[in-house]
């Protein structure tokens, strides 16, 4: 993809996020119509449904060529990274859109053969847009963010982690999550990962560990993180796979390297 492209399709694409935040909040205060998944606290609302129908719709119309990845269904099954992808979730913190009515985003990651060209992270009620083109930086709305700091210790790091890494998991020994959380500064959860990405790339928090993530909540934040110097891997340390769910690391460079001894050490 060439510059020229990648800006168009940016455009476009920051345009239809605008709009389907402005959607997102007309229509927030009505009826969701709350469904459960895979499970009781894996929701989904007609506003994911339907923020997702829309984004899905005029991608195929303008950009018939390219595929796309969605959490609600909308999108295609895919076997590889060839061509352009749109990876998408129209409401990622859905269990925060329900309960708070805030504190949730639109994630878009535009790959292209499998190299993250285009990020969007839109914080759709404080109306802040995260957002990265490959090679150009990224950005807080209008403000450019600095690289991440590479004198960043993990005793004085901030890290995103929910509860679940500290209770008996499938991934990695909780005891030794234990003696982790013990050791870095402290730790937080938002419940949006793609929020938290964000803020690891502003350097407002140092990392963000899931021990479970599709492909649709991480893709716009990783494209982020690259550009402000962030790393991205699994629990052991591998590249990011854009078609597989597994756990993930995106973390400072001077203290991923940390984070995976600790996830090795206690991996099952």
């Amino acid at each position: 993809m060439n510059q020229e492209q990648r800006q168009e399709i940016y455009e476009i694409a920051r345009n239809w996020i605008y709009e389907a935040g402005a959607q997102i909040r007309e229509h927030m205060n009505e009826p969701l119509g709350i469904e459960a998944k895979s499970n009781p606290n894996d929701l989904v609302t007609i506003l994911d449904k339907q923020t997702e129908k829309f984004l899905v719709d005029r991608i195929h119309q303008t950009y018939p060529e390219h595929h796309i990845i969605g959490e609600e269904g909308f999108g295609d099954t895919l076997s590889n990274v060839d061509g352009t992808i749109w990876i998408i979730d129209p409401i990622d913190g859905t269990m925060n859109f329900i309960h708070q009515k805030r504190t949730f985003a639109i994630s878009i990651g535009i790959l292209h053969n499998g190299v993250g060209e285009i990020g969007f992270v839109y914080d759709v009620m404080d109306d802040i847009l995260y957002h990265a083109k490959r090679g150009e930086g990224a950005f807080k709305n209008d403000i450019k963010l600095a690289s991440l700091d590479k004198e960043k210790k993990l005793e004085e790091a901030i890290v995103g982690m929910n509860h679940f890494w500290l209770c008996n998991n499938k991934v990695v020994d909780y005891t030794v999550m234990q003696k982790f959380v013990r050791t870095i500064r402290g730790a937080r959860t938002i419940g949006s990962a793609a929020l938290e990405l964000a803020h690891v790339a502003e350097g407002v928090q140092d990392a963000y560990l899931a021990l479970s993530l599709a492909p649709w909540d991480v893709a716009g934040g990783i494209i982020l993180n690259k550009e402000v110097g962030g790393i991205v891997g699994d629990a052991d340390g591998n590249p990011w796979n854009p078609l597989e769910r597994s756990p993930a690391v995106v973390a400072n460079p001077a203290i991923y390297g940390s984070i995976i001894e600790f996830l090795k050490e206690g991996r099952k």
